[in-house]
């Protein structure tokens, strides 16, 4: 700067100066400025810091007096629950001591009670000497009387007893062989013909067989169903057997049973027009033709009644009747024997100048026992004199009924008139001829064995008594039981029946369940 003169110097000089000057006042006013913020800061921070002690010092004191409350509280639960401890332990000890004093009572009555037995004790050892010192002084003076020891006197009575009774037995002996003797030829008869009846098979087949005829032998396979299901159920259902065989259009239904034979047959007819061949189906069809044929059965019965001209009769016995045409007796049919006795006794009783109608009635109630002999256990004479004593009969024709064949004496003359019709209707020519009767008696007692069981439903005799299928309840008989009751049932068949070949035993256990989706 050559050019430049002193007092622009000076003027530049000066001019820094005094705007470092100014600097220099801006910044000491801003640091002025800056020191009273920081200060003022500083009283808040001071103030706020003094608030905040006193509020964590007013929320420390809150806090301490509320836990001072809590534990106040919890101290005066705690002293009340150990008073109500102090009182039950109280009423405690009161009731054991009540307790001891009755306990303490109870053994002073006990020990008074030993005393009294004590004392009664020895009075009867005492009255027991007495009375063996007075029995063996009377026992001194029957034997002076009698001049012989008790020993002798009980030989001497032995001897007696034992003298009469071989008499007695000698003269019972004696009787049975005059009976044996008298009966001989009678039993010798019907022993030959019922063995002759049971070698003659076609008699066999004629009673406990018929035949339903098929519209094609499509049929059969329809009827056996897919793994034997359909013939199955209708066998367990019905009790009956079916035999499939080469018989062209044609299914035979065996069973000893003439009603359960029936049911069967009128099923079995029914399913094949239906067409719907099936295990639930079927079960249903047996069950309508089942109440169907008891309906037939009431009708039976009360058309036999309107023939004979019978009033006022009881419907049970009206079902009674009507089930006898479905039993036999030695080939006679049981209903038109009983049709054949009324109407024979109610002649007599007519020409005699007795009572017609107690008579017809007596005649067709006579052998109402046979509708229910396979059903329970007696003589048919024993159920039907129940039966009719029940339905409140007449004691005349109950006494018919008790007398016709004999087992108590009659007591009056219609008795002696149904008795006499009876063995007319069985013996005019070709009212009988020998029959299977044994045969069916045969398997009536094997079903019965089998029903005897415990657990035991149903029992059906099969395949002409070489099988016998038993059906359990499943709800109280399980698998292992089930194997049990099968060899059981063959135990006792073979130590108590007679019979030829082999029996099968097949126990059945089924368990259904259904539900209806509503």
């Amino acid at each position: 700067m050559p050019n430049m003169s002193l007092p622009t110097i000076l003027s530049y000089v000066s001019a820094v100066i005094a705007g470092f000057l100014i600097y220099f006042a801006y910044t000491k006013l801003k640091i002025s400025k800056a020191n009273v913020s920081a200060a003022k800061i500083v009283d808040d921070a001071n103030s706020k810091a003094d608030n905040i002690v006193k509020e964590a010092i007013l929320d420390a004191k809150t806090q301490a007096y509320e836990l001072k409350l809590e534990a106040e509280k919890e101290v005066k639960e705690q002293r009340h629950e150990i008073t109500e401890l102090e009182n039950k332990l109280l009423e405690r000890e009161k009731g054991i001591e009540r307790r001891d004093i009755a306990v303490q009572g109870k053994e002073d009555v006990l020990e008074q009670k030993v005393k009294q037995l004590n004392n009664r004790e020895a009075g009867i050892d005492k009255l027991e000497a007495e009375l063996k010192e007075k029995i063996d002084s009377k026992v001194s003076e029957l034997e002076k009387v009698a001049a012989m020891s008790a020993s002798e006197a009980k030989d001497e009575l032995f001897k007696q007893v034992e003298q009469q009774i071989s008499l007695e037995m000698a003269a019972y002996v004696k009787e049975q062989e005059e009976e044996a003797k008298s009966k001989a030829s009678m039993i010798s008869r019907d022993i030959i013909a019922n063995a002759i009846n049971r070698y003659a098979q076609e008699e066999v087949v004629e009673k406990t067989v018929c035949v339903v005829a098929l519209p094609s032998e499509e049929m059969k396979g329809r009827i056996i169903g897919r793994e034997g299901r359909n013939i199955k159920a209708i066998e367990q259902s019905t009790g009956a057997d079916l035999i499939i065989d080469d018989t062209p259009e044609a299914i035979t239904i065996s069973c000893f049973d003439p009603i359960r034979r029936e049911i069967a047959r009128l099923s079995l007819e029914t399913l094949i027009r239906d067409g719907r061949i099936q295990p639930g189906r079927i079960e249903e069809v047996v069950e309508k033709t089942r109440k169907e044929l008891n309906e037939h059965i009431r009708k039976t019965g009360e058309d036999a009644v309107f023939e004979l001209g019978i009033s006022k009769i009881d419907k049970d016995i009206i079902m009674q009747i009507g089930k006898l045409k479905y039993r036999t007796s030695f080939g006679q049919n049981a209903l038109q024997h009983s049709l054949e006795v009324a109407h024979l006794a109610g002649i007599m009783a007519a020409e005699l100048g007795l009572n017609q109608q107690m008579a017809k009635r007596a005649g067709l109630l006579h052998d109402i026992g046979k509708a229910m002999d396979r059903e329970m256990e007696g003589s048919h004479v024993e159920l039907g004199a129940k039966f009719a004593k029940k339905h409140g009969e007449h004691p005349t024709i109950v006494n018919a009924i008790e007398s016709h064949h004999g087992d108590v004496p009659a007591t009056s003359v219609i008795s002696i008139l149904v008795a006499a019709a009876d063995t007319l209707s069985a013996a005019r020519p070709g009212s009988r001829r020998e029959t299977i009767e044994n045969y069916i008696q045969r398997l009536e007692k094997l079903e019965a064995m089998a029903k005897s069981f415990d657990g035991v439903d149903k029992v059906f005799a099969i395949q002409a008594g070489r099988e016998v299928r038993i059906v359990v309840k499943p709800d109280k008989v399980d698998d292992i039981a089930s194997h049990k009751i099968a060899r059981d049932i063959k135990t006792k068949i073979e130590e108590e029946l007679t019979y030829p070949g082999h029996i099968k035993v097949t126990v059945i256990r089924e368990v259904r369940a259904s539900e209806i989706a509503k």
